[in-house]
C-alpha cells in the first residue's frame, strides 16, 4: 500500500494580502508536497471579493515555484464532480480572511467542507489567514457578527480553538484571554500579525516570525480554574539575509 501523507495545516498571521516581502508566502510553499505546488486560493470568506482575487494572483504568478489558481463558490461553474476532482487535485488550499461564519455556511451549502476534509486525509496543505485561520478549528475568536466574540463552529480538523490579529486589533487579546480563561472557548492558538504556525497530525510543529517581537500564543484556562495561562512559543525568524532563522523567545 502507499504511503499515506501526514495531513497538514497552517496559521497565517499574514501573507500576500497585508505584507510585500512574501517571507510567510514563501515559507508556505516550502512546506508542500511537491516542489512547483498547485496553490488554490479560496476567496469565500471575502465574498469572493475580485480585488482580492487579483492581489493573490499577481503574488503567486510572479513565483515560478507554484501553479496558483482560484475557486469561486459565489461564481461556480464546476459540478459536484467537477470540484471534487479540482480540490483533490491541489497541493495547497489557502483560504483567505473576512467573514468566517458566512465562510462556513456557504461552504456547507456547496460540500466544500467535506471535500476539504477528504484533502486533508490525503495529504493536501489547508492554510489561511485570518477566517481563513479560524475555519480549520473546533472554534475560533472572530467579528463575524460585528463586536468580537466566540464562535463554537469550524471544520475540527485542528482541537481546540484559533484567535487572529492577536496583537493588532483593539480588544483581542484582552476577549480572546477572557473567553479560554472563562471556558467560553476551548484552549488554543493566538496568532500576532506576521506569524505562521504548522500543525502536523494536530500537533505544532514549527512556528514563524517575520517580525521581532511578534509570537504564536498557547492560551488555555489555569489549572486552578482562576485565570487564564498564556505561553508565548519560540518561534523561528523568516528572513532574506543568510545570518537569519534562529529561534527568537
Amino acid at each position: 500500500m502507499p504511503d499515506v501523507p501526514p495531513r497538514r495545516l497552517a496559521l497565517l498571521g499574514g501573507g500576500f494580502s497585508t505584507e510585500d516581502d512574501g517571507l510567510l508566502d514563501d515559507w508556505l510553499l516550502g512546506q508542500a508536497r511537491t516542489p512547483r505546488p498547485k496553490v488554490c486560493f479560496l476567496p469565500t470568506a471575502s465574498g469572493d471579493a475580485l480585488a482580492y482575487t487579483e492581489r493573490f494572483l499577481t503574488a503567486f504568478r510572479t513565483r515560478p515555484s507554484c501553479a496558483p489558481s482560484v475557486l469561486s463558490l459565489f461564481r461556480r461553474t464546476l459540478d459536484d464532480e467537477a470540484l471534487r476532482a479540482y480540490l483533490l487535485a491541489q497541493d495547497v488550499v489557502y483560504v483567505g480572511g473576512g467573514n468566517t461564519a458566512n465562510l462556513l455556511a456557504v461552504w456547507r451549502v456547496h460540500g466544500v467542507d467535506r471535500l476539504l476534509h477528504e484533502a486533508y486525509d490525503r495529504g493536501t496543505l489547508l492554510c489561511g489567514i485570518s477566517a481563513g485561520a479560524n475555519c480549520w478549528a473546533e472554534a475560533s475568536h472572530t467579528d463575524s457578527f460585528g463586536p468580537l466574540t466566540s464562535l463554537p463552529d469550524g471544520l475540527g480538523l485542528l482541537p481546540g480553538s484559533v484567535c487572529p490579529h492577536y496583537d493588532s486589533e483593539p480588544g483581542r487579546r484582552s476577549s480572546y484571554r477572557s473567553a479560554a480563561g472563562g471556558g467560553a472557548l476551548p484552549a488554543g492558538w493566538a496568532l500576532d500579525d506576521g506569524t505562521g504556525a504548522l500543525f502536523t497530525e494536530g500537533s505544532l510543529t514549527e512556528a514563524v516570525t517575520r517580525a521581532p517581537g511578534a509570537h504564536v500564543y498557547r492560551v488555555q484556562a489555569d489549572e486552578t480554574g482562576g485565570g487564564v495561562q498564556e505561553q508565548a512559543l519560540p518561534c523561528r525568524r523568516l528572513s532574506r539575509t543568510p545570518d537569519a532563522g534562529g529561534l527568537l523567545p
